[in-house]
């Protein structure tokens, strides 16, 4: 077996623009982490510093997205020698991704993971250019090997359109690569808001966690459509197995228009539901399912009957003795009650539902920076966490220019911990579940009680000044430095 080495190398740096906030200059004055003079995140982005055909050369192909390779982790930094690794029982497979969160992901890895695990990683190459030499099969065995080992960590990736296409030469336009691994893992999607106390909210009155529940199959995001060039009929035809075709008039054209059909199936909604009222009871929050059964009677009404029959036939007795409770209501009124609400409770949505909230939810709370998404399945023998943003694209072309950045990585800080801490679960190894969590604490207390943060938090908070905020580099180096004070602190 190969071993793949990830190693740091210094980015394009450019002086500091504006003088940093006090707190910033109380660590840097004690961190050796961090050079007064750089910008930016200190890692190799190759994107940026590499060519493809160089970085294929440093890393076998087979290597690269079989998940044949292992890390390493007796070759990391040395920063943390003096803490004792802890062991990771069994393997996490890694899914790289794109732009500024690649770059994020890395340091995230070399700083804040190895030198604090021996963890033996499956490494999958997600960037855009590989799943384009591979014809996306990276994307699928990637998600084969999270069904494998039971817990994937992955980075945000790009979804193509047609301007990437353009960018990057694609062979095609390929599809989301987490809609791809939602597909295979037949999951649902959880989105839960990473609150600090510091950060004000947009909806004042939310003090406690909305967590949203997107059933992350079918529906618009598996449907046909088309455009109508002219006048004609619209059918959907059924063909059962065996019998003959029924068809359905749907409209009759006078001109130009568009059509789609969609789906579901009773077995992914069946998994939804039990994933949806499961992580009720883990949260001791109640649950709410949300759709517009009054218009698609028979399509959201599917929904419903399915979510109601399974509440009374398995988890109603547990949801009582928790003092919790499952409701369904309807989507528009679940949106103005979840405004006015305190917060404290998980919304279980179908798919285009639950990818429209979740962002108006992580805004709410603060920023979009400051959301977890979890994929999990019903029988719990697949997790996946990841970001819930996107790969940052402006702040990356700012990077390429050798500009500072100030990208916040909590959400791809997150996206490990979970990971880990699930990890943690299954092996029973609290000592990791332990570490995750003491990992998330330093990146909350780094901005709740010594005021370092990123400018989207800066912002949130009305500050608009230079001195308000750190760079993605100087914000990760003071979570290092307090999560290294932690750990040294319980030896």
């Amino acid at each position: 077996m190969s071993t793949v080495r990830f190693s740091s190398a210094l980015a394009r740096r450019t002086p500091l623009t504006a003088p940093l906030s006090s707190s910033a200059r109380r660590f840097l004055s004690s961190s050796s982490s961090i050079s007064s003079s750089s910008s930016s995140v200190s890692t190799r982005s190759p994107r940026s510093l590499t060519s493809a055909s160089s970085l294929l050369s440093t890393r076998p192909a087979s290597a690269r997205w079989t998940g044949l390779s292992s890390l390493n982790l007796t070759q990391s930094r040395t920063m943390a020698t003096e803490i004792p690794k802890i062991k990771v029982k069994n393997p996490v497979v890694e899914l790289d991704g794109d732009e500024m969160t690649r770059i994020i992901w890395q340091e995230i890895r070399e700083k804040l993971i190895l030198p604090y695990l021996d963890i033996d990683l499956k490494y999958y190459d997600l960037g855009l250019e590989y799943r384009d030499q591979t014809d996306d099969k990276v994307t699928v065995e990637a998600a084969e090997a999270i069904k494998k080992y039971g817990v994937g960590v992955k980075c945000a990736t790009i979804t193509p359109d047609e301007a990437r296409v353009e960018e990057f030469k694609l062979k095609q336009m390929w599809l989301s690569p987490n809609g791809t691994i939602r597909n295979i893992l037949n999951g649902t999607v959880f989105r839960e808001p990473i609150i600090i106390p510091r950060i004000p909210r947009l909806v004042p009155g939310w003090n406690k966690p909305i967590v949203i529940g997107r059933h992350a199959f079918g529906d618009q995001y598996r449907a046909k459509d088309r455009v109508i060039p002219g006048p004609g009929k619209l059918q959907l035809v059924y063909t059962p197995e065996g019998g003959q075709p029924e068809t359905i008039d749907v409209y009759d054209f006078q001109g130009g228009g568009v059509a789609q059909t969609q789906y579901n199936t009773d077995e992914s909604i069946r998994g939804f539901a039990h994933a949806s009222f499961q992580m009720a009871l883990l949260k001791s929050l109640p649950l709410y399912m949300s759709t517009k059964n009054t218009i698609l009677k028979k399509y959201d009404g599917r929904f419903k009957d399915i979510f109601q029959e399974i509440y009374e036939t398995t988890y109603q007795k547990d949801f009582e003795a928790k003092n919790i409770w499952y409701e369904h209501r309807l989507i528009d009124d679940m949106v103005a009650q979840m405004i006015k609400s305190e917060g404290g409770f998980v919304m279980a949505l179908k798919n285009y539902d639950g990818d429209v909230q979740s962002d108006i939810v992580a805004q709410g709370f603060g920023s979009l920076g400051l959301m977890t998404s979890t994929l999990a399945t019903p029988s719990g023998d697949a997790f996946e966490s990841e970001a819930a943003h996107g790969t940052v694209t402006r702040h990356y072309r700012e990077h390429q220019k050798g500009r500072e950045t100030s990208t916040n990585p909590i959400a791809s800080i997150f996206a490990w911990t979970r990971g880990l801490i699930q990890r943690g679960k299954l092996d029973e190894t609290p000592e990791v579940v332990s570490f995750a969590e003491e990992l998330e604490r330093a990146c909350i207390d780094v901005v709740n009680e010594e005021g370092i943060m990123t400018k989207d938090l800066a912002l949130a908070c009305g500050r608009k000044d230079r001195e308000a905020w750190v760079t993605t580099r100087e914000y990760m180096a003071a979570v290092e430095r307090r999560l290294k004070s932690n750990l040294k602190a319980r030896l």
